[in-house]
């Protein structure tokens, strides 16, 4: 399961304006920002040029800055943890929340499971329960201890993220095929994004 919420992309304006820097052609720049940016045909021609000839050519890629909310798994947050530079990252700590409040199935990535695994998962709830209120009561935390380590990592969590135009081609391009249904989603949700062929390096809907 993986849900992204509240995107922003933003940083069109000041992104081309660089781009055109190496060039000395900011007559040539043609686009308009408001809420939307609309990229115009110079631009875009120039920006989708150096994209195809690779990163060290697309620097104003890193100047697109996007944000959402996302909650997925901690599984799904562990490969995506590998991507550490060009991303900044807020999470609801895990090791101050997991007390707040009592553990439901749905606090966990189950769409797989059979229905014999599932419940598994239920008794794991059920322990994990059993343990917060012994906590909670007591404050004794070796049962904390017990939430933390016993905790399956298809628990669900959500971050605030900071990513670039950049940091999203290298995660489209190695994870558009991977076997978890996260990236394949979160790939699909890249394709959604304004002027999404900036990344893709394909033509898109969302020109």
């Amino acid at each position: 399961m993986i849900k992204i919420e509240n995107v922003k992309a933003c940083g069109w304006e000041p992104a081309i304006r660089g781009m055109r820097n190496s060039w000395n052609s900011w007559e040539k720049s043609d686009s308009y920002f408001s809420v939307v940016p609309c990229i115009a045909a110079n631009d875009l021609e120039l920006m989708m040029r150096l994209a195809k000839s690779g990163s060290s050519h697309a620097k104003y890629r890193r100047m697109i800055i996007v944000y959402c909310d996302v909650t997925a798994p901690l599984y799904w947050w562990k490969e995506m943890d590998t991507y550490k530079v060009g991303t900044v990252c807020n999470s609801c700590s895990t090791m101050h929340t997991i007390s707040k409040k009592e553990f439901t199935l749905y606090d966990f990535s189950h769409e797989h499971l059979l229905d014999s695994t599932k419940e598994t998962l239920k008794i794991i709830c059920e322990i994990l329960n059993k343990l917060r209120v012994m906590f909670l009561e007591t404050k004794n935390k070796q049962y904390w201890w017990q939430m933390i380590q016993l905790l399956p990592t298809s628990y669900n969590q959500k971050r605030t993220l900071m990513l670039n135009y950049e940091i999203l081609s290298n995660i489209y391009h190695s994870r558009k095929n991977h076997k978890l249904d996260e990236w394949i989603e979160f790939c699909k949700w890249i394709e959604e994004l304004p002027y999404s062929k900036l990344i893709t390096l394909e033509d898109t809907k969302n020109d």
